[in-house]
């Protein structure tokens, strides 16, 4: 801990929980192994928000956590929060000089927290810093992001993007060559935002930019953060030496009493509801840009497959008639993206 800090730690890791108890466990398990190896003279906590789980996670947590010799603090909410608004009831009782943000099925790689820590010290322009994100057989997962726009939105829905992942033309989130192999990693470089698998925040950017906007309950909402702290003035970092395992989706999958059909879930209507309202809050007009594109897209696959003779081309027709129709419900109850539905979605 620096000796000039108000706070009585380094660092406040932050593990949001939905329905994810074993993997809660594994994340709060290296979490602990990373403590063990803090260098002198670094500290840090670890809190836990449950968001009104039914697995028994906060129970697994009491029972194992919050007792053992690197305790854990739990924060049990009776409704599902959702990420943002989570994170910002962690954020306000976190003692620690960075709060870090680690998904409930995010496992920090030996040295991660440390060299993040060192980072954000040596350089106070950084308001936030991104890791290198891999999957369980090391490959690399997008983790260096550029903002959305319609263009590259359309590249993005429309496949191009993955088709042909090295023409600049098509290029839509991703930036180049960050993080493109375990063998090269990528360098470290200012990028415009990174999913919220890992996320070391600086008080001082917050405190110029608020919170999470609670009005994005799952989706977009570090989009939206990492935003207003580079209108503040802050730069946002991606470290390739800072490493996370992230494995994903595993909370959206635990959804699954809410299945519209096979295809289409409850979560696919909670990203359109964001895409929406990010859209509306930070592009305005070009929301209905956003909304044509999308529905456009998914009616272009509809009409290429629905007379097909071919079973599987037949499955994505109706797969797309389900996405036209959850993206008009979304339009219809958040208003266009003026408005955010209440919570929990």
């Amino acid at each position: 801990m620096k000796p000039d800090s108000p706070y009585p730690f380094d660092a406040s890791v932050i593990a949001i929980s939905f329905n994810t108890r074993d993997l809660l466990r594994e994340c709060l398990k290296s979490i602990q192994d990373e403590f063990s190896r803090l260098p002198a003279g670094l500290s840090a906590e670890v809190l836990v928000v449950d968001n009104a789980s039914g697995d028994g996670s906060a129970e697994m947590v009491e029972s194992e956590f919050c007792a053992s010799a690197i305790p854990v603090r739990l924060i049990r909410s009776a409704v599902n929060l959702g990420f943002g608004a989570a994170n910002n009831l962690a954020i306000a009782a976190a003692q620690g000089r960075y709060p870090v943000l680690l998904n409930s099925d995010a496992f920090l790689h030996p040295g991660a927290l440390a060299r993040a820590i060192a980072h954000m010290d040596a350089d106070p322009s950084a308001g936030i810093g991104t890791a290198r994100q891999v999957s369980r057989d090391g490959a690399p997962q997008p983790s260096a992001l550029r903002f959305h726009t319609i263009k590259r939105d359309a590249m993005m829905l429309s496949g191009l993007s993955a088709h042909f992942p090295r023409l600049r033309l098509f290029a839509a989130l991703d930036w180049p060559a960050a993080g493109s192999s375990p063998s090269e990693p990528g360098k470290t470089r200012e990028v415009d935002w990174s999913p919220g698998a890992f996320l070391i925040l600086r008080r001082e950017a917050l405190q110029k930019t608020g919170l999470f906007d609670p009005a994005f309950f799952l989706y977009y909402e570090e989009v939206d953060l990492c935003r207003r702290v580079k209108a503040a003035g802050y730069r946002i970092m991606h470290w390739p030496d800072v490493v996370v395992t992230h494995i994903g989706g595993e909370s959206s999958r635990q959804v699954k009493s809410l299945l519209f059909s096979e295809s289409a879930s409850q979560v696919v209507l909670w990203r359109m509801r964001s895409t929406l309202l990010y859209y509306r809050k930070n592009h305005g007009a070009k929301v209905w840009l956003a909304r044509w594109l999308e529905e456009g897209l998914y009616a272009l696959r509809w009409l290429r497959n629905v007379r097909s003779r071919v079973a599987a081309r037949r499955q994505r027709a109706q797969e797309a008639q389900v996405l036209i129709r959850l993206l008009r419900q979304a339009w219809r109850e958040t208003s266009g993206g003026r408005v955010s539905p209440p919570r929990p979605w």
